[in-house]
């Protein structure tokens, strides 16, 4: 799996068009100017619009739970375009929509 390394400026989403964001990434290692984001970092979503009528919605956070198996930021795995990642309480994945195309990790 290789692809392109997300930074906070990376437009990522929620499985239902909600914006998810880094809530903390690298202050050390910077790609297309922006903090990297690894594997630790948890995601929080904002504006998911599922809702269900079972009650097991909106997204709210989300943890990437494959990443980068060649390139680590701060000692954990780099979270790469093609990671694979699940929100919680959906059970749904993050799409990665647009990120630097520079720097590709493995």
């Amino acid at each position: 799996m290789s692809g392109p390394i997300l930074h906070l400026g990376a437009t990522v989403t929620c499985s239902h068009g909600g914006q998810a964001l880094p809530v903390s990434p690298s202050a050390r290692v910077l790609v297309g100017g922006q903090p990297a984001v690894a594997q630790t970092s948890p995601w929080t979503v904002g504006g998911c619009g599922f809702v269900p009528p079972g009650g097991n919605g909106p997204c709210v956070t989300a943890n990437y739970v494959v990443a980068a198996t060649r390139v680590l930021i701060d000692g954990a795995p780099a979270v790469l375009m093609s990671s694979t990642s699940i929100c919680s309480p959906t059970g749904t994945p993050l799409i990665p929509v647009q990120a630097q195309t520079r720097v590709v990790g493995m």
